[in-house]
């Protein structure tokens, strides 16, 4: 009877959210604004905020231009470079109001945006998805962890695995060594640059032996550090890799 009475004299999720929206009004993610909608971004960040919609390539998710008619369509750099894994998708294009989150996300430590870019990258997520599938992240050297605190696409995984009801494997690939960052060398540069420096770890390949992944990454430019994780799981034994980004920043080949 009392655990009854506690339960009925428990106050509703409602009532907790709408009273901590008195005490904490929703702000705009990106610059503070008050904003209506927990989660949305005001009038002129929502307009400075390239989404990727409508008809997307089906390997980068970066914007094409014609009717979204249900084909899958690869775009110039996709149809010109080798990409391994099966389909992908972007929630942004890497510029505008974008560009500003993702960075703040990844470098200025503004870790209080992972839950809204989680909630747009699951939102992106649906044609990716497949039975048994596993959310891998990819990697960063331990030195640059050192510097950094986090892995951001590792936060990002870590968020996603219950809102998709994936498991997630944030040590399944591992940087073997430090590469710079990316610069303006194009695929080709990056790609000999990440020769043999991405391994999956000796502890869960049996756990990703035969399993469908979803890839993990903040930005893809080139597309040389997604080629060399999707290798090297294709090489454990990985049937099928897909790639989930937040943003798609343009590249020269």
């Amino acid at each position: 009877m009392a655990s009854l009475l506690s339960r009925s004299l428990a106050p509703a999720p409602a009532l907790i959210k709408a009273a901590r929206r008195l005490v904490f009004p929703d702000q705009c993610p990106r610059c503070g604004t008050l904003v209506a909608e927990e989660g949305g971004l005001c009038g002129p960040c929502w307009r400075d905020t390239p989404f990727l919609a409508g008809l997307v390539c089906d390997l980068c998710g970066t914007g094409l231009i014609g009717p979204d008619d249900g084909s899958l369509p690869h775009c110039d750099a996709c149809r010109s470079l080798p990409r391994p894994w099966a389909k992908g998708r972007a929630v942004f294009d890497y510029s505008g109001a974008a560009r500003h989150m993702v960075l703040g996300f990844k470098h200025g430590d503004r870790l209080d945006l992972g839950p809204h870019l989680a909630d747009w990258m699951a939102a992106r997520a649906g044609p990716l998805i497949r039975p048994g599938m596993v959310l891998v992240p990819v990697p960063v050297h331990w030195r640059r962890l050192l510097a950094r605190r986090y892995n951001q696409a590792a936060v990002l995984t870590r968020l996603l695995a219950p809102r998709l009801g994936l498991a997630h494997l944030p040590d399944a690939l591992r940087r073997c060594r430090n590469t710079p960052p990316q610069s303006g060398d194009g695929f080709a540069g990056r790609a000999a640059a990440l020769e043999g420096a991405i391994a999956v770890t000796r502890r869960q390949q049996p756990r990703l032996a035969g399993r469908p992944v979803l890839l993990v990454d903040d930005v893809m430019t080139s597309g040389a550090t997604l080629t060399a994780c999707c290798t090297a799981l294709l090489a454990a034994q990985v049937p099928l890799v897909h790639v989930l980004l937040l943003a798609r920043a343009h590249q020269r080949a």
